[in-house]
């Protein structure tokens, strides 16, 4: 049987200890014979004896209903500790390391979606963006911002990052706080045509990557004031979504310069979402870390959660090469694979991707930036973006004199 040694000086049964489940089992099991032995036996008049019977039966249901919760939370590693149940957290502070655009619908009073077809890859998926306060304030209008894009898990949809991620809520804190600085916050859907291949583009199959990495960076360029370097871009993802964050920066080093994961999945790939296993080994972001991406990576987990080990974290961290940067994991010794968790990251994990991600500025007009080895062969100039809408409630179209989009993808 497995015990926690207690903060006061006792032994406490651990959340997913067999000494839990059996206590719970053996509950269950005395209050159906407590039951079947006590229902004819209740003294005192018919509403008492009624009531009676109706609280053996609420401790039937709810002391089985505990039992099979206990047993799936041992299967599925939710909350692996009474603190990650509860939400207590040890964190540390900081961290030591020519198709139509898009139709917009409103989703959020700050929060804008757009139903995208991509270009370059021919995919269609949701898109949310959200702008902060700072981006429609006179002293920021000739300014481009940082961006911020966040990956979902899989299954799932951007829409975790509202609802289970408190988004753009728990950003928008962070940057009033003075922890962030004021970003756009785009969270695109990781699986367009609804088909997951890891952000990956398959051969003779779909193109996740190059809709991640291409045509939502364009889209997001041509609609809106952000910057056009990589240290303008930084990528965070949780779960799956952190697989892909990792991936999508070391192949793409061009376009994100820094990307932060929360519970990655196992870097070795899943086999469900792309059966090639050379597939898969070409796009380890282990094996990645080795090749010279000059990116800056950080992975955030917990001791116990059962799908994103701290050696999956440490691999990746004793792989890294330079130009490639790994920051020492953060492992929190409590904690699942869920939003209690990576809520308690948020500060520590955003303030270290803030450090690496430029605050907004205003570039002087039509001037070329001196290259740098995140930057080598970007040309950057000052644009006017074109209007968000064309009045009809879709993305107006680029004017034809626009010069190319200044995020460029690699050469395939």
């Amino acid at each position: 049987m497995t015990f926690q040694y207690g903060r006061n000086g006792v032994f406490d049964m651990s959340l997913t200890g067999t000494a839990f489940l059996v206590t719970l089992l053996l509950i269950a099991i005395g209050a159906t014979v407590a039951t079947l032995i006590g229902w004819n036996r209740v003294p005192g008049p018919r509403w008492r004896r009624h009531a009676a019977r109706v609280g053996m039966l609420i401790a039937c249901q709810a002391s089985a209903v505990l039992v099979v919760a206990a047993g799936v939370n041992n299967s599925f590693g939710f909350y692996t500790s009474w603190s990650d149940l509860f939400g207590h957290y040890d964190v540390p502070a900081e961290s030591t390391a020519a198709p139509v655009p898009g139709t917009y619908i409103s989703t959020h009073a700050t929060v804008q979606t757009a139903i995208y077809r991509g270009i370059a890859s021919g995919l269609t998926g949701r898109v949310l963006i959200w702008t902060p306060p700072e981006y429609d304030q006179d002293q920021y209008r000739d300014s481009r911002f940082p961006v911020i894009m966040l990956l979902h898990g899989s299954p799932g949809g951007p829409e975790d990052w509202t609802k289970g991620g408190g988004i753009p809520d728990r950003l928008a804190a962070l940057m009033a706080q003075g922890v962030l600085d004021p970003a756009v916050v785009v969270i695109p859907q990781t699986d367009p045509n609804n088909v997951a291949t890891d952000c990956t583009d398959l051969p003779g199959g779909q193109h996740n990557a190059t809709w991640l990495s291409h045509d939502v960076p364009q889209m997001i360029q041509q609609h809106f004031r952000v910057q056009d370097s990589a240290d303008g871009w930084g990528l965070a993802g949780f779960s799956t979504g952190g697989y892909c964050a990792a991936d999508l920066a070391l192949q793409h080093p061009h376009i994100f310069g820094s990307a932060a994961m929360f519970s990655p999945d196992d870097f070795a790939g899943d086999p469900a979402a792309v059966h090639d296993p050379r597939v898969r080994a070409a796009n380890n972001p282990v094996t990645l870390a080795g090749s010279g991406a000059p990116v800056s990576l950080l992975v955030a987990t917990s001791v116990n959660d059962r799908y994103s080990s701290p050696a999956n974290a440490n691999a990746l961290y004793r792989a890294a090469r330079w130009p490639t940067e790994v920051a020492p994991p953060l492992i929190l010794r409590d904690g699942g694979h869920n939003w209690g968790t990576w809520h308690a990251m948020f500060p520590a994990v955003f303030r270290w991707l803030g450090l690496h991600l430029t605050p907004p500025h205003q570039p002087l007009p039509w001037t070329v930036r001196q290259p740098d080895a995140k930057q080598a062969g970007i040309f950057a100039q000052t644009l006017t973006p074109p209007s968000l809408t064309d009045g009809t409630g879709s993305i107006a179209a680029p004017p034809s004199q626009s010069p190319e989009p200044l995020l460029k993808p690699a050469t395939r």
